[in-house]
């Protein structure tokens, strides 16, 4: 059988988010996936952006690093794996202007069968990441991907994490993710790899 392709599609404007994404790439290359990822690029003018520190200077750092997610890397991957900060305990606009992009897949039934997961990260505690995560399985629901949680079945979903989904607190200093959050997330990538690679070719 073919390698396993899992495409990362995320939002990050402090890099809290991106380094999460990583993780959870580099565990789902430790399982054999081929891995994508992808940035989904500002909504927000210069103006706008110029009102949050950093804000300009992290996003050309990452759209240099990272391509812009398209239609086509969707129908590629076998598993897709969506992570974005919480926005009042939603999912950024930047992230649901990609998703809403894929009406043509959805249409055309393109993306059903394929594995599905969600990430997360806030700047305070409780703020909003198993509910930030919880919508986008609306989103993954209809586009027809199955779902895949975290459950409890890693030893590291005892001490960070959500059964959701990952997800890290960065604090207002941006603090990056710790070393429990890693473990999740990495674990998060195999899971993915390891369901999306047994479904390919099965739905």
């Amino acid at each position: 059988m073919s390698e396993t392709r899992v495409l990362i599609v995320f939002y990050s404007r402090n890099g809290s988010t991106e380094a999460m994404a990583k993780s959870i790439a580099a565990g789902a290359e430790s399982k054999g996936a081929e891995v994508r990822l992808r940035r989904v690029r500002e909504l927000a003018g210069p103006d706008v952006m110029a009102t949050a520190p950093g804000w300009a200077e992290n996003a050309a750092r990452m759209n240099a690093e990272y391509p812009a997610p398209t239609a086509d890397d969707a129908v590629w991957a076998d598993g897709i794996v969506f992570g974005t900060p919480t926005r009042f305990g939603n999912v950024t606009s930047e992230l649901k202007a990609f998703v809403d992009s894929l009406g043509g897949l959805w249409f055309q039934g393109k993306l059903v069968g394929k594995a599905g997961s969600a990430f997360t990260s806030t700047s305070t505690t409780h703020g909003g990441n198993e509910s930030t995560i919880l919508t986008m399985y609306n989103f993954m629901a209809h586009l027809g991907l199955i779902i895949v949680p975290l459950g409890y079945g890693d030893p590291a979903m005892f001490a960070a994490g959500t059964p959701y989904g990952a997800s890290t607190v960065s604090g207002q200093a941006s603090a990056p993710p710790t070393a429990q959050d890693v473990a999740v997330a990495e674990y998060q990538g195999r899971r993915v790899a390891s369901v999306a690679g047994a479904l390919k070719g099965a739905v």
